[in-house]
């Protein structure tokens, strides 16, 4: 079956990977959302995935603590995900590389462009941990960045949520789900598919979002071929 995307960017949030625990890993949970990126894969898309670490903790929420120190903190969680994820992967016989934007040559490749690009034209699986490196910016933007880097036809932006609403569904029965948005739009009226920082950074090199939800992971792979499963940004 013809692919509409070859090489997506997949991102998932730290909570999604705590299912109904709220906090910490879900292995069946984990599992569950590698086997359809495996799928991915077997159908022969090229898949790097952004996780973030709020099943573990927030620098923005943490309270009186230093924010640069906090971030480091999420930067940290990030790694755990990335290793849980690694791990799902590997025990489901994908081939798989943690990369991440702070050096911990231990445990992850240290993220390098040419490198990641080169695991996904093998079939690797890439997960890029840490965000970006630096504190004050999040995994969304760690995402956009990570998709211009590594020329990424789309981001994946998989969610609780099936897709973006003019206001909040959960408050509001009202709200409208979009079928397709624009990044100006989703600028000008604040809509919530990323922070700002990361959908001017989508909207300036010309990546499209796709937010869906993840309540059925095999959305993923119903959103690398083409079927309409959420709200497209571009």
């Amino acid at each position: 079956m013809a692919l509409k995307y070859n090489r997506i960017l997949l991102k998932l949030s730290g909570e999604a990977l705590a299912g109904e625990n709220k906090f910490g890993l879900n292995q069946d949970v984990v599992l569950e959302i590698c086997k359809s990126v495996r799928d991915c894969v077997a159908l022969g898309a090229q898949v790097a995935i952004v996780v973030g670490g709020g099943n573990f903790w927030r620098g923005r929420s943490s309270g009186q603590m230093d924010r640069t120190r906090a971030d480091h903190m999420g930067m940290l969680a990030t790694v755990i995900n990335s290793l849980a994820l690694a791990d799902a992967l590997e025990s489901l016989d994908v081939d798989v590389r943690v990369q991440t934007a702070i050096a911990m040559n231990e445990i992850a490749e240290p993220y390098i462009r040419n490198r990641a690009v080169r695991h996904l034209e093998k079939g690797r699986v890439v997960i890029f941990g840490c965000g970006i490196g630096s504190p004050f910016f999040s995994t969304d933007t760690a995402s956009a960045l990570r998709a211009a880097e590594i020329d990424a036809d789309i981001i994946f932006k998989a969610t609780m949520v099936d897709g973006v609403y003019d206001k909040d569904p959960n408050k509001y029965p009202d709200a409208k789900r979009y079928t397709t948005v624009s990044h100006m739009e989703v600028l000008n009226k604040e809509l919530s598919v990323m922070d700002l920082t990361a959908a001017t950074l989508c909207k300036d090199n010309h990546i499209p979002i796709l937010v869906f939800s993840l309540a059925d992971p095999h959305n993923i792979v119903r959103a690398l071929q083409g079927e309409d499963v959420g709200t497209l940004v571009q």
